[in-house]
């Protein structure tokens, strides 16, 4: 892909990844963001499946388990230098790190159908346990090596605990014994070399045997290790060496340890890095809203309520409101040319879509609509602002001609133009026709672009091209203020004679002015004007009315769901009131049992009387089962009689077909051009002109009418 380092400073790109790279964890990551550039057509896809599934890890609860980390880079290099021993705070980076690791692994296999792009991306690489136990071996979770170690270096603790624990009963026996004879200083000892030292008056320091260690500021002070410490301070010092000695054996052993796993922790370190990348990428797109539309392997760009990620950002901080835009590029409109009045958004909309395509080529999430779609282009050439170039005495004409010479010689039908106040700097009506060729020749060459302009030439040629449509930023034309918003399909105004009357330019000036140029040219203006104002009256009844007719819709939708759900409840209480009357009157019928067995009357009688309603009852219930089968006879019946119908309908459409199948054939035997004929029901004869497919185009002298060959007959 072809993007000129000029491109990218013009579409503000270097302010994009300079924004992104402060997310990084590490140097390394925050340098790859830096020198961010847009990637090969294969790799998109993948790295933007990256960004948008870490993205999509802070909405919901399987959370990403990344954290700080420290790079390893010196500890690889170290340990390709043979006999090298690495440090005990190496160590404990590479644990930290293959600790890391190995829970993004687990967490990835755990929540590999949400995020099977990641999940993929540490695939290749392997979970082990070994460099973490071989580290733990060895030191301890503050980062000391552990007693255990080896057998040796236990024994040389041991040994050191010892000889420690005598110099301290020692030097307490000697530090009472002379605090009784008034000998030391009120501060009585002190520290020196990590050694316990005797804080005796100078005066009196020959009276304390043992090794002077040095003097206080003032000198009234001797600071002296008495004799009963000196010889095991000496045994001290050697196990101490001894310490070192087995210490620097132990982790030159674990260096060799882990020098095994060095491809390993190569990896480890690359995929770090690039997670890094990745999570700075989307947490960059979550303070931007940014997401991932479809992308598209063709050359087209749908961008649907698109902001500028710089614009947005500097609103959202200052709490302004920013407005989207929406237009789009395919093959049936290549190249959009937006026109409209000065500081009304032209330029910051040529921006947005240059600088949205570059970061989705680049990995980088979007702030658009989701249902927003993207390609793919192989070149994107830019010619925005004023050139002009001092050093090499080229005027801003001058400049825009070498740019545009540049661009010419590039453009193909997989490049995006983006060029901004297309043929200004030079006269007028000759600066105009030449940015009409210039037009023409991006046309034929089939590139995809956007234009600015405020040439009236170059609107009316976008008007005729089949491939282009113009645009325009609209514009308030009672307080004259940009709406900046864009408006598709619609020819701007540049409001020249409008915004130099609200600067309060004297209206002599403006009439003499308008008196200078062509009448025809004032009378386009304002007709763009006019037709702008009323274009956007009519969208904003048209959004108002289309919102008054989904607030009714949805009413509408309400009061049917709820007078469904009344009708429903209706049944089931009716129901439900006929099971409660039926079960009422067998109640009061068994009452009445009740009641005529209390008063005497004999039990034969009473079951006679009871077995006569059981059989009642079980004759409604057969009844009712026949009802059904009746009523579900009839349905039946009836979707009979109406797929007979449609077949009979058919057969009826199939029997016309034939005829006029025939009247046709018929009718081709004997109509011809220039046969006379006439209309069925009418005297008047007329020449048949021409026959298209069943239209025939009559000819009467005076007037020509079409009419189906059907409808006349040969005279």
């Amino acid at each position: 892909m072809q993007i000129s380092e000029e491109t990218l400073k013009e579409l503000e790109f270097r302010k994009i990844v300079e924004e992104i790279a402060p997310y990084c964890h590490s140097e390394k990551a925050k340098e790859t963001i830096l020198s961010l550039c847009p990637l090969k057509k294969d790799k998109i896809k993948r790295e933007l499946n990256l960004v948008n599934e870490y993205l999509g890890s802070f909405s919901n609860e399987n959370f990403i388990p990344f954290r700080e980390y420290d790079d390893i880079e010196t500890e690889l290099k170290m340990l390709q230098i043979e006999n090298f021993i690495l440090e005990a705070r190496s160590f404990h980076k590479i644990r930290n790190l293959s600790q890391l690791v190995n829970s993004l692994i687990v967490h990835f296999e755990k929540f590999k159908d949400y995020f099977p792009t990641l999940h993929r991306q540490l695939s290749s690489i392997e979970y082990t346990k070994e460099i973490i136990s071989l580290i733990n071996k060895v030191f301890n979770r503050f980062g000391e090596v552990k007693n255990d170690a080896t057998q040796n270096l236990q024994n040389i603790r041991s040994q050191i605990q010892e000889i420690r624990k005598n110099i301290q009963e020692n030097f307490d026996k000697t530090l009472t014994h002379f605090s009784q004879t008034g000998v030391l200083d009120e501060i009585r000892e002190s520290v020196i070399d990590d050694q316990r030292v005797l804080a005796v008056k100078s005066a009196l320091k020959k009276s304390v045997k043992g090794r002077i260690l040095g003097f206080s500021k003032t000198g009234s002070i001797c600071f002296i290790l008495p004799e009963s410490v000196i010889q095991h301070n000496v045994k001290l010092l050697e196990w101490v060496n001894q310490e070192k000695k087995e210490i620097e054996k132990i982790l030159f052993n674990l260096t060799q340890n882990i020098l095994e796993f060095y491809p390993l922790l190569q990896q480890y370190q690359n995929y770090i890095y690039a997670l890094d990348v990745i999570q700075a990428k989307a947490r960059y797109a979550d303070s931007i809203n940014a997401v991932l539309p479809e992308v598209s392997d063709t050359q087209e760009v749908n961008l649907i309520n698109a902001y500028h990620p710089i614009l947005y950002l500097t609103n959202k901080r200052e709490k302004k409101h920013t407005i989207p835009q929406t237009l789009t590029l395919n093959k049936d409109i290549r190249i959009l040319c937006i026109s409209g009045p000065n500081a009304g958004g032209k330029s910051i909309t040529l921006k947005t879509v240059g600088l949205l395509q570059l970061m989705i080529q680049s990995g980088i999430l979007v702030p658009v609509h989701p249902k927003s779609k993207m390609g793919f282009f192989n070149k994107i050439l830019t010619d925005i602002g004023d050139n002009q170039s001092i050093e090499n005495q080229l005027s801003t004409y001058s400049s825009r001609l070498r740019k545009m010479q540049q661009i010419i010689k590039q453009a193909d039908s997989q490049t995006l133009l983006l060029i901004d106040e297309f043929g200004t700097g030079s006269d007028p009506e000759l600066g105009g026709a030449l940015a009409e060729a210039f037009l023409e020749y991006f046309y034929d060459k089939k590139s995809f672009g956007i234009i600015t302009t405020h040439y009236t030439n170059i609107k009316l040629r976008i008007e005729e091209l089949k491939h282009t449509q113009n645009a325009s930023m609209l514009f308030n034309e009672k307080t004259l203020l940009p709406i900046y918003k864009l408006e598709i399909g619609q020819v701007g105004s540049s409001f020249t004679f409008e915004v130099a009357e609200k600067n309060k330019i004297p209206k002599e000036i403006i009439q003499i002015a308008k008196k200078k140029i062509e009448r025809d040219k004032v009378n386009l203006d304002k007709t763009i004007v006019r037709l702008q104002q009323e274009k956007y009256q009519v969208e904003k009844l048209k959004g108002d009315l289309n919102k008054q007719i989904d607030h009714s819709a949805e009413k509408k939708k309400e009061l049917s769901n709820t007078l469904n759900s009344y009708k429903q409840k209706l049944v089931s209480f009716q129901k439900l009131y006929d099971e409660e009357t039926k079960l009422n009157q067998l109640g009061q019928k068994f009452e009445k049992y009740i009641d005529a067995y209390s008063r005497g009357k004999s039990k034969r009688d009473i079951i006679k009387e009871f077995t006569k309603v059981l059989e009642q009852e079980k004759y409604k219930k057969t009844q009712s089962t026949e009802v059904e089968k009746i009523q579900t006879k009839k349905q039946r019946n009836k979707i009979k009689s109406e797929l007979k119908k449609e077949e009979i309908k058919e057969e009826l459409e199939q029997t016309k077909a034939e005829e006029v199948r025939t009247t046709v054939d018929r009718a081709n035997k004997w109509m011809n051009e220039g046969k006379r004929v006439r209309i069925k029901g009418s005297s008047s004869s007329a020449t048949i002109d021409k026959i298209e497919g069943e239209t025939a185009f009559l000819n009467y002298g005076l007037f020509t009418t079409k009419i189906s060959v059907y409808e006349i007959e040969k005279i």
